[in-house]
């Protein structure tokens, strides 16, 4: 389903796709306008919607990034309605690295607010919906800030989760940490999808895609441990194999 995109250019080499699905929610949120304020409404509340996500993609280039600066390749930036996800060659299995790649995506979101904050002026610039540039720029920096504070919650495969994760891993094996911290996602998943029934249904969809992909990244955890599990055993087997004379030891300690 996640296949069901366009793919759109490429920004050092990563490739930024969008889901079909989000334009859904851009026809959604383009009709909200017009029923608001006509014209005017569709092309604010539209400029408002592209704004968030191009925060949205440099959250994400800052994982990317900082991934590549480690020889991790990345293989695209994906946009839906709930969000951006980028996808590794590889996850990195030392907590150090996973957590600093982690920790960059909130990092940019609270470097554009802290930015914002500095360029806007002090004054209110009228009625806070009123359609200017100071609203503009204020809405952005709330944004940035509810972003990078919503993606530190501990719910597995939010930054969050992967920090926790990191922090388990420096004291357990590595899929036992993935095993906590996902518990821990379904835990958090579970109340924020019970508070989204009632308050807000989008958060309900949302929680519930986290659950779902906490799940499958850490089955294919499951299944990558068990592969090296294998081709160590495997390995293990033929260092214990006597070499002939035309074959030196060379897989010997």
């Amino acid at each position: 389903m996640l296949g069901w995109s366009i793919n759109l250019f490429r920004i050092r080499g990563i490739l930024l796709a969008i889901h079909f699905s989000f334009f859904l929610l851009l026809g959604i949120n383009a009709y909200s306008g017009w029923t608001d304020a006509g014209w005017r409404g569709l092309w604010w509340d539209t400029a408002i919607l592209m704004a968030f996500f191009v925060c949205v993609v440099l959250h994400e280039l800052g994982h990317c990034f900082t991934a590549m600066h480690f020889g991790i390749g990345v293989r695209r930036i994906l946009l839906m309605p709930i969000g951006g996800m980028a996808e590794f060659d590889d996850i990195p299995r030392q907590p150090t690295r996973e957590l600093l790649i982690t920790l960059a995506g909130p990092a940019v979101n609270f470097v554009i607010a802290a930015l914002l904050w500095v360029v806007l002026p002090r004054a209110g610039n009228g009625h806070p919906d009123a359609m200017t540039a100071g609203n503009f720029g204020r809405m952005l920096m709330q944004w940035n800030l509810a972003m990078g504070l919503f993606n530190l919650l501990p719910a597995f495969p939010m930054d969050g989760g992967r920090i926790l994760r990191a922090l388990l891993a420096s004291r357990l094996p590595y899929l036992r940490a993935t095993f906590w911290a996902a518990t821990v996602g379904k835990v958090i998943c579970v109340i924020g999808a019970i508070v989204g029934a009632f308050q807000q249904p989008l958060l309900l969809a949302l929680f519930g895609f986290i659950f779902i992909v906490g799940e499958m990244e850490y089955r294919a955890a499951v299944r990558r441990e068990r592969e090296d599990a294998h081709w160590r055993a495997a390995l293990a087997r033929f260092n214990r194999v006597e070499p002939t004379a035309e074959e030196p030891p060379l897989l010997r300690p």
